[in-house]
């Protein structure tokens, strides 16, 4: 019998998992699944993350050191970073549009509204806190922070900028050394690379039983059903418009800029995609973006090792879609009328907060404070979309990840490092991982 291909089982385990979850809270032994169940689903997540870090350092000095000239560096992390800028505003606007359109806001009642302020003032407070620590740092502090003082402790606390930033450094010197000298240490880190890749095979074929323990964990810990139905205004709004962007805006650039089909690009990069959605973190899920946009999308390996790092860092259009969303939303909710002035405000702030979100869950709440404080909107507004916020972060993630592969398949186009892929049938694959 043929084996089902990866995003299938990946599916099935999301399927098994949400029934288990309603099983559980209806039947009442969710305390089972706290226990017994969700512990396997942040084993899963700790497995991807152990990976991260060595991943970016064997690949990212591997993809430098075949580039062989720094010219070619210099344009690619040009090319990179103007198209991830590109597709952030295009993601903003389309928020505001549909935010504008809809306009969901309008549809909490005082009584919903004095409900959900209550239910999560807690956790309004702790992010409005940690905004307000971050906008007391100097302008400048954003470029302090990319350079780190200890490697070592920047991979410990798993400050990814900053382990970037040094593996770009340690590239460009073994680029500037003599080959014969820089041979042993590529060499090295080509082997390196080749067994981090087959680390990712083997802990994928558990990738369906971790999203089985996470989305059941998930089920049994969410809020009542009753706060869910007076925010379905607004989360139709958000999913409608990150919707557009992974159905719509993504495969048209791959189609327009490459030439490859839909079904080409989805069929390859549906496993990261889910692993996206299940884990909430770009950062957890890049070991398998890297491997899926150069294995099954056909992006040679120095452009995918520079490319999906630093879109995991910088690139975070789902993020800002529904910070843009989220902002009008609130500020409809309160009843505050937002000026034209205010919405390209709240472009320019929710591209570049979106920038210094983390590649972590909920790290896209903290940065709202951000966008709400710089138009004048109350934070304590934040209170008003935790109760849904969970289930859209799994969301917006898939559309950070898709966005990740999209650039890296433009920008491997745009300096002729596109080819075929490596990896056409996932059962030979992984059968012999």
């Amino acid at each position: 019998m043929k084996k089902l291909a990866l995003h299938w089982q990946i599916i099935i385990g999301m399927a098994a998992g949400i029934l288990f979850g309603i099983l559980a809270v209806r039947f009442g032994f969710g305390e089972f699944v706290k226990d017994w169940i969700a512990p396997f689903g942040k084993i899963f997540i700790n497995l991807l993350k152990l990976i991260a870090i060595p991943l970016i350092v064997a690949s990212l000095i591997k993809g430098i050191s075949d580039l062989k000239d720094i010219s070619k560096l210099s344009a690619m992390g040009g090319r990179t970073i103007g198209i991830y800028l590109m597709t952030t505003i295009v993601a903003v606007t389309i928020g505001l549009l549909l935010v504008n359109i809809v306009k969901p806001g309008n549809l909490l009642d005082e009584q919903t509204r004095t409900e959900l302020l209550g239910d999560y003032k807690e956790d309004a407070a702790k992010r409005q806190q940690a905004a307000a620590n971050q906008k007391e740092t100097g302008p400048l502090q954003a470029l302090v922070d990319m350079v780190p003082s200890n490697i070592i402790k920047a991979s410990g606390e798993n400050q990814m900028l900053q382990v970037i930033f040094f593996v770009v450094f340690f590239g460009i010197g073994l680029i500037l050394i003599p080959p014969e000298k820089a041979a042993p240490v590529k060499d090295f880190f080509d082997g390196l690379n080749d067994v981090i890749l087959k680390m990712i095979d083997l802990i994928m074929l558990a990738a369906p039983y971790g999203v089985f323990a996470l989305l059941a964990a998930l089920i049994v810990n969410s809020p009542s059903v009753g706060l869910f139905k007076a925010l379905i205004g607004y989360s139709a709004t958000v999913l409608a418009g990150l919707g557009v962007m992974i159905f719509v805006i993504y495969p048209l650039l791959v189609k327009t800029f490459t030439g490859r089909s839909y079904g080409f690009f989805f069929k390859g990069i549906s496993p990261a995609q889910l692993l996206a959605f299940s884990t909430s973190s770009s950062a957890a899920t890049l070991p398998v973006t890297m491997e899926r946009v150069e294995e099954h999308l056909g992006v040679e390996s120095e452009v995918t090792s520079f490319v999906c790092p630093i879109g995991a860092t910088i690139n975070m259009d789902g993020t800002s879609l529904y910070q843009a969303v989220a902002a009008v939303f609130i500020a409809q909710a309160m009843g505050i009328d937002l000026t034209f002035g205010d919405q390209l405000t709240i472009v320019m702030t929710a591209t570049l907060a979106s920038i210094g979100s983390a590649a972590v869950p909920g790290a896209g709440m903290v940065m709202l404070v951000i966008v709400l404080a710089a138009i004048g909107v109350p934070e304590e507004g934040l209170a008003l979309i935790f109760a849904v916020d969970r289930i859209l972060d799994m969301c917006r993630t898939s559309v950070n990840v898709t966005g990740d592969a999209t650039v890296a398949m433009l920008v491997a186009k745009s300096i002729g490092k596109l080819g075929d892929p490596k990896v056409k049938d996932w059962d030979d694959h992984y059968a012999k991982s």
